[in-house]
């Protein structure tokens, strides 16, 4: 079979441990022999990342806004630990971090799902979308340790010289300062996105902050929010969904008691843990699509889950692993079918169809990885390892295209 053309390169971002190694299986199985890729490599493991001073993860997003289109593997974010043991020059910041504050987008989450894995939350019907803000506050936040009694103050100087200030605390002792901020232009950006998803995906939209703590922080997500729905109000009406705001603990009460089938849009944070709970409650970490969409209409596919360290060192040992690649095969999917799209390319855009489609028809004849096989109901699973179970799927795919 004559392989399917791209005209437009692919951003690759490659990444680190247990996904770095999927990454690859997924290639080699998958994705070479049926397609004449094209892709601007960018390789994000944490080694190279060091090496580059971390020049090399804003190049990829400089990439990004370049082609449009942009496929990433799971990093890692060091710490204390992970300092010592690969032996950095410096703790270098979130890589998905960096790539969301460039690209000023927004990350959408849904789960992955099949009829034999129910949602733990048993009265969830459809998918629940998490539209997360991917900018800004805690992710930019800067941070000081105190070391003994001081009073700290929260200072503005504006342009104009004028200076606006407050006292945060007067400190009897040591402790920590966090500040935080974002934008009314990214706010705004965020607000239309997550508008055009749900019309362009026909669902409600909730949207929750806590805005009766946080007055004018919070507030102000509030308040642009609500503005920027006044022009897309009669559309909404007309498409037949709602977009309404509560607060997040109320959020979470009515998530739980929902049927699902809904977009949720949070803050940076409440995004990033709302978006993990939902899929693993739907089956798995690993069972989740996750695209940062900018308002330039750049995309970012990506797994949503990390870098697997567990499995890593059982590979490195060289014992056998059951990793679920799911996430990471849609990551790909995905950027491809949106490839096709910008490109008219209506070949690559089946692949990707069929190549998700072969994902299914494994699952659902029970063949699965070992994170699935206790979830799996009327359905005898049959656990694979990592690359058998990818083999699987190339079977399916290699019978799907050849229709």
């Amino acid at each position: 079979m004559e392989k399917i053309k791209m005209t437009t390169p692919l951003v690759e971002m490659d990444g680190d441990e247990m996904t770095r190694i999927l990454w690859k299986m997924i290639k080699d199985e998958l994705i070479l022999p049926f397609v004449d890729l094209k892709s601007e490599y960018y390789d994000l493991g944490l080694e190279y990342r060091d090496k580059t001073e971390d020049r090399v993860t804003v190049e990829s997003a400089e990439a990004t806004k370049k082609y449009g289109v942009a496929v990433k593997c799971a990093t890692i974010t060091p710490n204390v630990q992970r300092m010592s043991e690969y032996n950095l020059h410096q703790m270098w910041k979130s890589p998905n971090g960096t790539i969301r504050a460039m690209l000023d987008g927004t990350v959408f989450r849904t789960p992955i799902t099949i009829d034999s894995i129910k949602p733990v939350v048993r009265n969830w019907q459809k998918p629940i979308t998490i539209a997360r803000h991917a900018y800004g506050d805690v992710y930019k936040g800067v941070e000081i340790r105190v070391p003994g009694a001081g009073q700290a103050k929260l200072v503005f100087t504006g342009e104009d010289g004028k200076v606006e200030e407050t006292i945060i605390h007067d400190f009897k002792g040591a402790g920590v300062i966090q500040g935080q901020h974002n934008t009314d232009k990214s706010i705004r950006s965020f607000a239309h996105s997550c508008f055009k998803f749900a019309l362009d995906q026909k669902k409600d939209l909730w949207f929750s902050t806590k805005d009766t703590i946080s007055k004018k922080y919070d507030g102000q997500f509030k308040a642009i929010f609500e503005e920027v729905f006044e022009e897309y109000k009669e559309a909404f009406e007309k498409a037949g969904i709602i977009y309404f705001y509560t607060l997040i603990d109320d959020a979470v009460a009515r998530v739980i008691r929902d049927k699902g089938g809904f977009i949720w849009a949070c803050k940076n944070y409440d995004g990033d843990v709302m978006s993990d709970m939902v899929s693993t409650a739907f089956g798995s970490l690993a069972m989740m699509t996750s695209v940062l969409v900018s308002p330039e209409g750049n995309y970012e596919y990506e797994a949503a889950h990390g870098t697997v360290t567990r499995h890593y060192y059982k590979h490195l040992a060289g014992e056998e692993t059951s990793t679920n690649p799911m996430a990471t095969i849609f990551a790909w999917s995905g950027a491809f079918r949106k490839r096709g799209e910008k490109d008219n390319l209506p070949e690559l855009q089946r692949y990707a169809d069929c190549l998700e489609a072969a994902c299914f028809d494994t699952l659902n004849e029970g063949i699965v990885t070992k994170d699935l096989a206790g979830m799996m109901e009327g359905v005898t699973p049959q656990v694979k390892n990592s690359l058998d179970f990818i083999r699987a799927i190339r079977e399916r795919l290699e019978k799907r295209l050849a229709k």
